[in-house]
């Protein structure tokens, strides 16, 4: 018996990063946020994918939050845009991670 292939999909997953010497951020950033499109298997394949990436770019991924599928975000009410949409497809297209959005954090205070 041969295993079946799981196709690829595309999960929008929410990146906190942290501060690292050499990321890039803003001066004065504590830390940033970033949306980002990423092909896999499963959700699993494709936080690990996205961590793994950010790390090669020498960012800081503190923690990521999956939102789903195309499909799932949709079943649950969300509008996804034609930008959005084509940004997914080319994650798809290309099998890479596609950071979408970077918002960058400023406090005074980096207590939880």
């Amino acid at each position: 018996m041969s295993k079946e292939k799981k196709p690829q999909q595309v999960y929008t997953l929410l990146v906190q990063l942290g501060r690292k010497a050499g990321d890039g951020l803003p001066e004065g950033a504590t830390g940033a946020a970033l949306m980002c499109y990423s092909s896999g298997v499963d959700e699993a394949e494709a936080v690990r994918e996205t961590v793994a990436v950010l790390k090669q770019a020498d960012l800081a991924p503190l923690d990521v939050t999956g939102y789903g599928t195309r499909q799932e975000r949709e079943a649950t009410g969300h509008e996804i845009d034609p930008e959005e949409s084509d940004l997914m497809d080319r994650a798809l297209a290309e099998n890479a991670v596609i950071v979408a959005q970077m918002t960058p954090f400023f406090g005074e205070d980096e207590d939880e």
